[in-house]
């Protein structure tokens, strides 16, 4: 199908040409002005990488956990541990010291962040207990809780909300009919 082929203005001249599309109101200015066309990657396209992105590699094989507890924000301005982990075995690396050296500085100084965080969050628990307030939620969540909280009220309502019980009600009684008719279609 040769009208197939090429570009939005090249083909819709050819089915103008052929009589099987009546001629838009915008081709005269499309082709007085045509789009801007780019170079063909000939179907290749490269893959894209950066520097540290065997350091994030090696740091998800060290802690596969990070992937789910720390979670990419895409409105947050802090990037993930795995690459600021990137960053810091690089720099390290450009002042001399071995790579390897530079990943157990790196993992080191992760984990103490880590821990770190933990701490804050449970003397921030402690304070508040003195005072008789409430416990503050968690800053540092991981993500699976996170998603576990949203659905949490959904789950609720599966049990307490009148309308998704007449639903569940109906498909009980559905699938007992069905049952029903096997057993009579079975014995005959």
């Amino acid at each position: 199908m040769s009208f197939m082929k090429g570009d939005l203005l090249t083909r819709t001249r050819k089915l103008v040409k052929g009589l099987a599309k009546a001629k838009p109101i915008w081709l005269k200015a499309m082709e007085e002005a045509p789009p801007v066309t780019f170079p063909s990657t000939n179907g290749k396209v490269e893959k894209i990488s950066l520097p540290e992105d065997t350091y994030i590699k090696k740091f998800f094989q060290k802690h596969p956990d990070s992937k789910y507890e720390d979670a990419i924000r895409f409105g947050g301005f802090d990037p993930p541990p795995a690459r600021v982990f990137g960053w810091r075995v690089l720099e390290l690396k450009e002042q001399g010291v071995s790579e390897e050296e530079a990943m157990a500085v790196a993992d080191m100084e992760y984990r103490a962040e880590k821990k770190a965080k933990k701490q804050a969050f449970k003397r921030l628990k402690q304070i508040a207990r003195l005072q008789g307030k409430k416990p503050p939620p968690n800053p540092y969540p991981s993500a699976i809780k996170e998603i576990q909280a949203e659905e949490r009220k959904y789950v609720r309502d599966r049990f307490f909300n009148p309308k998704i019980r007449e639903i569940v009600q109906k498909l009980k009684e559905e699938r007992e009919l069905e049952m029903q008719d096997r057993m009579r279609g079975g014995g005959r």
